[in-house]
């Protein structure tokens, strides 16, 4: 989704995650590109202030402390001359001299942890918590496990095939069946000409490095992104000019080339991590794994690094099974596949994953949407671009301001911004740790008219979830460009409209004379001009015979003659409007929703005895993998039958639950099931009548057994919260309350 500039990186997949950098773009013009990283530099400089100040009072106060300790060394080197009482006086000025610098460097270590995030260890000590249950309870492993498994790759246990159904389940019920979306499921092997249209074959790439000595490939700028991030975090004796430097470098490390990486490495003297080896010159490696279709190994393919292409090339079919209407929009959940250079941070970055996305297709000359009014009001964390080029944070904004002021760029991308935030926090994902960004100018595809991605904060950092884009047209025309099937939409018109269009006939002749094998990229530049570009290049030709011009594919400035195109104006009576549809992309990275989600709604309680923590997932009940259990008080036949009876009727309701019946404590069973996030448990005590439990308050309710099923249905598909049915049901403290 998001593109550089012209060259061998323009694909940044990894970076960012479920968002897509699908096609090459053309060259940003040289002040452009400039600008906006001058741009980027002023943010980085601007958040410094403070810190610097810190700097050079610690660097200060250090200087103090030499100086005095030297002079301690002279009064005690001078021996019998030097009065004991000058000696000690010297000594306790050292000290003080002391307390104040190690004061400077708390307040400084407070500040780079703040600018960071903040309290690393404690992030680290939550993690190790979180995943260490979820390995345990095999919400997800790693694959191949007893063959040392492979960096990258993972399985999802029971309860975690549980929670991803689920959460798709509700992505299909949120977006899919309310938006009324066309869903369709494509191969995950692609042809290689979809992926040459698409881009992908040649810049789906990011830049690696090898250690020269065995081998070993890492990604170029996670080792430079960690090299300073670690100087900043934990050398406190950095200057404040060599610390903004390495801020700068942080600033502007998706913008550099491959040439900028390496001299960088170079010169922070970067090794590999592993071996201490020297690395290599950085070089773009394709993240796309290769196959071939087929027995005689001709027919190139890849496993797809996305599933949108799939509805790219099926607009024709999806858009005549439409009624030829446009808006619409098309949706797609399917496995995709990135062959990442050194995969880390778990479900975060891993070599196979499950996106789910969406296509909505739009006349580019109507943006507007017609239930945007029923987010305009929500009001949520975003961070605009001028935002993050002042150094300030993500600020509370409403929606409807933000589409009516230009920041957001249309209703339609409005619109999505607004389902995305309404789905992330009913899945569970706090509100106050999720912000929308904006894309950065040099983060933009030329052809972009406005990008967003939902972060999520979690003990990584912001990590992006879900790219939102509005994408133009440029994905359907590259595809009709390829293929030779125009993939358009018409507009009829009510009676014929005389219209003015430009004309843009290029001499092929004389253009393969003059430019021979470039002749095919002049072509394009000069079919591809803009109506201003052309008329202007018209009045050109007719004053002076020829002139320069631009074509970004070459990189380069050639000379056109009058002779080699002809450019007019010309009327014409048309029956129909025909057009390239623009498309607004949300783009769903499903593992990382899910690992986010876990963080999110992970957290400990002490047991009754506070004697230990007890570990609880607090899912909401659409996400939760098992929605209730059912727990006979004590081993007897008449529990036994009640809560056959309650299991019947659950299953037939179609709830998922679990029956434990061991003979551990009662208390001990909550635990249990808190643990993997279970909302409800049903203690059988009677044959009558039992008590549900609701997980985070540790309430109880008494409800009758032919009961049961009809109000954990309720709780679990929203029809009614716990207030509700504690208000209905009367309340129950027994002697089997909690004893965790």
């Amino acid at each position: 989704m998001v593109f550089m500039r012209f060259r061998p990186r323009i694909f940044s997949p990894s970076l960012f995650g479920p968002s897509k950098p699908r096609t090459p773009t053309l060259a940003a013009s040289p002040p452009a590109a400039a600008a906006a990283r001058r741009r980027i530099v002023s943010m980085a400089s601007s958040t410094t202030a403070s810190e610097d100040a810190l700097r050079r009072a610690l660097a200060e106060r250090q200087a103090a402390v030499d100086a005095q300790a030297e002079a301690v060394r002279a009064l005690k080197a001078a021996g019998a001359a030097a009065a004991k009482a000058e000696v000690d006086a010297a000594v306790e000025a050292l000290k003080a001299l002391k307390v104040e610098a190690g004061a400077a460097a708390r307040r400084l270590q407070a500040a780079v942890g703040a600018s960071g995030g903040g309290g690393g260890a404690a992030r680290e000590e939550m993690r190790q918590a979180v995943v260490n249950t979820l390995e345990r309870k095999l919400f997800y492993i790693p694959s191949f496990k007893i063959y040392r498994g492979v960096a990258g790759l993972y399985d999802y246990g029971p309860p975690g095939c549980a929670v991803k159904a689920n959460v798709l389940a509700f992505w299909r019920q949120h977006f899919v069946l309310e938006e009324n979306m066309l869903e369709v499921d494509c191969p995950c092997v692609t042809p290689e000409v979809v992926l040459k249209a698409s881009g992908h074959v040649e810049k789906f790439t990011d830049l690696m490095v090898k250690d020269e000595k065995t081998g070993t490939c890492y990604r170029a700028d996670h080792l430079l992104k960690d090299h300073c991030k670690e100087k900043l975090e934990k050398d406190l004796t950095l200057s404040p000019e060599k610390a903004a430097e390495l801020k700068h470098v942080l600033a502007v490390l998706d913008d550099l080339s491959a040439d900028e990486l390496g001299a960088k490495i170079k010169e922070y003297g970067i090794v590999a991590p592993d071996t201490k080896n020297p690395l290599s010159d950085p070089y773009p490696f394709n993240l796309m794994f290769q196959t071939s279709i087929g027995p005689t190994g001709l027919n190139v393919g890849y496993m797809r690094p996305e599933t949108a292409q799939g509805i790219f090339v099926n607009f024709k079919d999806l858009y005549y099974y439409n009624g030829q209407k446009l808006p619409f929009a098309a949706a797609q959940i399917g496995q995709a596949f990135r062959n990442e250079i050194s995969p880390r941070q778990g479900l975060l970055r891993v070599r196979e994953f499950t996106l789910a996305e969406i296509e909505h297709f739009v006349d580019p000359e109507d943006k507007s949407h017609p239930k945007f009014v029923d987010v305009t009001d929500l009001e949520f964390l975003m961070f605009p671009r001028e935002l993050q080029l002042s150094g300030e944070s993500a600020k509370l904004v409403k929606l409807g301001e933000a589409v009516s002021k230009g920041t957001v760029n249309n209703e339609t991308l409005g619109y999505f911004i607004g389902r995305v935030y309404l789905f992330l926090t009913r899945l569970g994902i706090d509100k106050n740790r999720l912000r929308f960004r904006q894309h950065l100018p040099n983060e933009m595809a030329h052809y972009a008219a406005d990008c967003w991605d939902a972060e999520i904060e979690c003990s990584y950092g912001w990590i992006e979830c879900v790219g939102i884009a509005d994408r133009s047209a440029y994905d359907l025309r590259a595809h009709s460009d390829k293929s030779g099937v125009p993939l358009v939409a018409h507009e009829k018109f009510s009676k014929p409209r005389e219209v003015e269009k430009l004309v843009i006939v290029p001499s092929k002749k004389d253009l393969g004379l003059a430019f021979k094998g470039n002749q095919k990229m002049v072509v394009e530049a000069l079919e591809a001009m803009s109506e201003k570009e052309a008329m202007d290049m018209k009045a050109a030709l007719e004053s002076k015979g020829e002139t320069n011009f631009q074509v970004c594919t070459l990189g380069k400035d050639v000379v056109i003659t009058k002779k080699m195109v002809s450019i007019s104006m010309e009327k014409k009576l048309e029956h129909q409007r025909v057009f390239t549809p623009s498309v607004i992309e949300p783009s769903f990275g499903i593992g990382r929703i899910i690992y986010c989600l876990f963080e999110h709604s992970f957290y400990t309680r002490p047991s009754k005895s506070e004697e230990e923590q007890l570990n609880v997932f607090r899912f909401p009940p659409i996400v939760a993998p098992i929605k209730c259990t059912v727990f006979p008080l004590v081993k007897n036949q008449e529990f036994d039958d009640a809560a056959k009876v309650i299991d019947k009727a659950l299953t037939t309701a179609g709830i998922s639950h679990i029956i434990d019946t061991t003979a551990i404590s009662i208390g001990r069973r909550y635990a249990r099931t808190d643990e993997i996030g279970v909302p409800f448990a049903v203690t059988v005590d009677s044959a009558t009548s039992v008590t549900i439990r609701e997980r985070d308050s540790k309430e109880q309710i008494r409800v009758g057994i032919d009961e049961v099923a009809s109000v954990v249905k309720q709780l679990t598909d929203g029809q009614s919260t716990w207030a509700d049915v504690s208000f209905k049901y009367p309340s129950h403290i027994g002697p089997q309350g909690d004893q965790e």
